[in-house]
């Protein structure tokens, strides 16, 4: 069936540049260009404090003299720095809170859905944080070089999308009532929406970028509110969110969370929400919404580091605690109750106002005659399932809103839902960083005791533990809709096995038309 003439649409709502004009664009990639060698020499300076295997003499030396050099670099960039510093806060205020990078012209989105001529299809979401952080930060996570892990996982993510049809149908037998998850070392087939989390560090996400906008479709990204926000808070990161779609994509926002505090503070962690057109039904349009979040980190876990989850040392033998300096120090600790629960009531604040976003995004954004096929959530939101220490967030009102497939009730899970986050002290080993390896390994009860990071205050995990799952995909369906979705597969995949810190989550929602 030929597709109509409006596909793909127009985004209309949407342009490359997140400048009104060109001259204030070009300022802004000045500004960054002359902080640059400044931030590059901080984040070596930082990276000369992070744990490391042990070292030799001459390891501590060059090390010293990387220190040196580095200082030497931030003190000469410094009369650059503070004036451009200045201009880049002032450019804030004219600058949109995201860049959209639209297709190549030979991008070709998969056939229009027409629910009349197809009663049903599916659609494949896949949700990964990849702790893409500047180096130096990234390496208390014991995961260094940056750059090299971003084209790492950019290759990860081109051969699974090369493997993925365009615009697969759900012509299979109907969905099970209980669907099943699946734990595979390979990214799941058929993906239509990425959402990525902790691409911080720029020149790792314009890889992705680049890649994910030939291979996929549109991209959103370089997402937050920079600069000085109400309140007097200083915003020198973005959120860290990254939306590709292999749908065309109508219309965009982005909401930073007013509550935030600790090195998140720093961050613009928010509520990313996207409307894609999937198809046309008599005329109509039939659209999905996406929200992307990340919600606010435990209290003494900068980037999750924990001092009892050390690296290895000499590639052998138990995890030892290193010694950190004393400006990190603090921060270097299991979080104490009364911090659990500090955590846990300031994500409450952010699931409560993130609702409120959602719904008013689809709002704005719907028109009356628009069909609407899904609404999904996904990211990371930094509690689980199955902690005593996170009750408040797992009562939530959020889980009577959209629903999660991983979740049978408030520490509850289903018996194949598997944690998702890994030990930072076994992210070298060789197990660890094989996809297939770490697969097996995570199907025995000893491996998953091994690799899966323990519980939030310390302490052994019982024998049957299945780790902490704090990366979720989460759906609704639209109130008296004409389309209806339903689960068909949960995917947990450890194909960015040492890559990152996280395991990856897919979601396959097969949406048809209601009886």
């Amino acid at each position: 069936m030929p597709s109509p003439p409006d596909w793909p649409p127009t985004p209309c709502a949407l342009r490359p540049s997140p400048f009104p004009h060109p001259v204030l664009h070009a300022l802004h990639r000045l500004t960054r260009a002359l902080l640059f060698p400044a931030y590059w020499a901080l984040d070596q300076l930082l990276g000369c404090w992070a744990p490391a295997e042990s070292r030799s003499e001459q390891s501590w030396l060059r090390t010293a003299a990387g220190a040196g050099g580095a200082l030497l670099l931030l003190l000469a960039a410094l009369p650059l720095t503070l004036p451009a510093l200045l201009l880049w806060l002032l450019l804030q205020a004219w600058r949109r809170p995201f860049c959209y990078q639209p297709p190549p012209r030979c991008w070709a989105p998969p056939a229009p859905w027409c629910p009349r001529t197809e009663p049903a299809r599916s659609f494949g979401f896949f949700s990964a944080n990849l702790c893409l952080l500047p180096d130096g930060l990234a390496r208390f996570n014991n995961l260094p070089h940056t750059q090299r892990r971003a084209a790492a996982v950019g290759a990860v993510l081109l051969a699974g999308l090369r493997r993925s049809p365009y615009g697969a149908t759900g012509c299979g037998s109907p969905v099970q009532a209980m669907p099943c998850g699946v734990l595979t070392g390979a990214m799941p087939a058929s993906l239509d929406f990425v959402c990525l989390q902790e691409a911080f560090d720029l020149r790792a996400e314009r890889r992705l970028v680049s890649l994910l906008a030939s291979n996929l479709g549109p991209v959103l990204y370089d997402v937050g509110t920079f600069g000085l926000q109400p309140g007097l808070h200083l915003k020198l990161l973005g959120s860290g969110l990254l939306l590709a779609s292999r749908y065309p994509l109508l219309r965009a926002a982005f909401q930073s969370f007013p509550h935030a505090r600790g090195e998140d503070a720093l961050a613009s962690k928010g509520l990313l929400s996207a409307q894609a057109q999937l198809g046309i039904l008599d005329g109509r349009r039939v659209v999905g919404f996406l929200h992307c979040t990340h919600l606010h980190a435990p209290s003494g876990e900068p980037c999750r580091v924990r001092k009892q989850e050390a690296p290895l040392r000499g590639g052998g033998g138990e995890s030892q605690p290193w010694p950190a300096p004393p400006l990190l120090a603090k921060f270097m600790h299991c979080p104490s109750r009364r911090e659990s629960l500090e955590d846990g009531l300031l994500r409450c604040k952010q699931l409560t106002v993130l609702l409120d976003w959602a719904e008013q995004f689809e709002a704005e954004s719907r028109q009356s005659d628009e069909a609407v096929a899904f609404s999904v959530l996904l990211g990371d939101l930094n509690f689980d399932n199955c902690s005593l220490d996170h009750q408040q967030e797992q009562e939530h009102r959020f889980f009577s809103c959209f629903r999660d497939p991983c979740r049978l009730g408030t520490r509850r899970e289903q018996p194949w839902a598997l944690g998702t986050l890994l030990r930072p002290s076994e992210l070298r080993r060789s197990v660890a960083c094989s996809p297939e390896m770490l697969r097996r390994a995570l199907e025995q009860k000893k491996g998953r005791r091994r690799y899966l990071a323990g519980p939030p205050r310390g302490g052994p995990p019982a024998e049957s533990w299945r780790g902490r799952r704090l990366d979720y995909i989460t759906y609704r369906s639209a109130p008296g809709g004409l389309l209806s979705p339903e689960v068909e597969q949960v995917t947990f995949s450890t194909a960015l096995a040492g890559l990152t810190d996280h395991l990856a989550v897919g979601l396959r929602l097969r949406v048809s038309t209601s009886s």
